[in-house]
């Protein structure tokens, strides 16, 4: 399949949205240079997800994509948000933190119809999700502006249920890939696949167009990826170091070095992969004591405050996937140019 025309664009080369990492700028960058640029909305507040779409719509005349997450909100455990800010009590005691002072409460929220009041108006080309898919009536909604619905999988299982449940297109997620995993069906991470493995399959499993995400870095990874029969590519680490990114001196230095990445729930209560840090080692990877996601993030958030002012990492959540030999500093219209021309046609 022709993925680049299905989207409107001029090549197959999908940036992925990074929610707390960029803004329009980065989409409308990459939209610009003949990509699919996104536009991450998960944090965004009302008010502040149309700024940005006025802004990104005045920026590009290109295709662009809006992503969301849809999980469940969990209701809020008060013995297990105790439970874990008593495990996390050697830290605050260092910071000088009182836990009873923390709000708790969300960091993200999840697709709905006031959501969908703000986007209508943009029409977006393309809306994408993570953690599956929303209610019928909402997707029903999306399609009806003519948006394109694309959405993570990261097991066959999942892109099966995303094709039958009205995806236009699956994003086959590899384990190598940075930030919050796509996955819905299941909480087990024995399911996770590599990339390699979990592209053909996907592939071979569903009709819709699927587009390959985890561990592609350079010209090579896109290279390989069409090899294994998927109809583009969606990049996020390799952007992280670009000039439009908004992440820290401290993730932009983290990224910079070999450290091993991992899968950890401490940062936000559902796995994500980032660079091994302080709060990883000592609480983590995967503890079973974090609220549910995304309420979480509430009790590290002061930590990570504390440890930024004094030029630390320890508590702050870096993103990047397994693969960040493609991260390089520049424009990321350059990056996405440099992609689309290892892209065989």
């Amino acid at each position: 399949m022709d993925l680049a025309r299905w989207l409107g664009v001029s090549h197959p080369i999908l940036q992925a949205p990074m929610a707390g990492a960029q803004t329009h700028a980065m989409a409308a960058a990459v939209s610009n240079a003949g990509g699919l640029g996104a536009l991450p909305a998960a944090m965004l507040s009302l008010q502040a997800l149309g700024e940005e779409l006025t802004a990104l719509a005045t920026a590009t005349s290109a295709p662009f994509n809006v992503n969301f997450f849809c999980h469940t909100s969990p209701r809020p455990d008060t013995e297990r948000e105790a439970r874990w800010r008593e495990a996390l009590s050697p830290a605050y005691r260092e910071a000088g933190i009182d836990p009873a002072t923390i709000p708790a409460g969300p960091a993200r929220t999840p697709f709905s119809h006031e959501v969908a009041d703000v986007v209508e108006p943009f029409r977006p080309a393309v809306v994408s999700f993570h953690f599956g898919l929303p209610a019928p009536d909402l997707l029903a909604r999306v399609k009806g502006w003519g948006s394109k619905v694309l959405a993570s999988a990261t097991t066959v299982d999942e892109a099966r249920w995303l094709e039958a449940h009205g995806a236009d297109a699956v994003i086959a997620q590899g384990v190598e890939a940075g930030g919050h995993r796509g996955i819905f069906l299941s909480d087990d991470l024995s399911t996770q696949l590599g990339s390699f493995a979990l592209w053909p399959q996907v592939v071979q499993a569903v009709k819709v167009p699927v587009i390959a995400a985890g561990g592609i870095a350079d010209a090579a990874g896109v290279r390989a990826a069409h090899e294994l029969g998927v109809a583009g590519v969606q990049i996020g680490t390799a952007y992280l170091l670009c000039d439009e990114a908004l992440i820290s001196p401290l993730h932009r230095a983290a990224l910079k070095t070999d450290a091993p990445t991992v899968l950890t729930n401490v940062f936000t209560g559902r796995p994500a992969r980032g660079i091994v840090n302080r709060v990883v080692r000592d609480w983590g990877p995967v503890n079973p004591l974090v609220p549910a996601f995304p309420l979480g993030a509430a009790a590290i958030a002061p930590l990570r405050a504390w440890a930024e002012s004094r030029g630390h990492a320890d508590f702050t959540p870096l993103w990047s996937g397994q693969n960040r030999s493609g991260c390089r500093e520049g424009a990321a219209a350059d990056l996405t140019r440099e992609l689309a021309a290892a892209w065989p046609v």
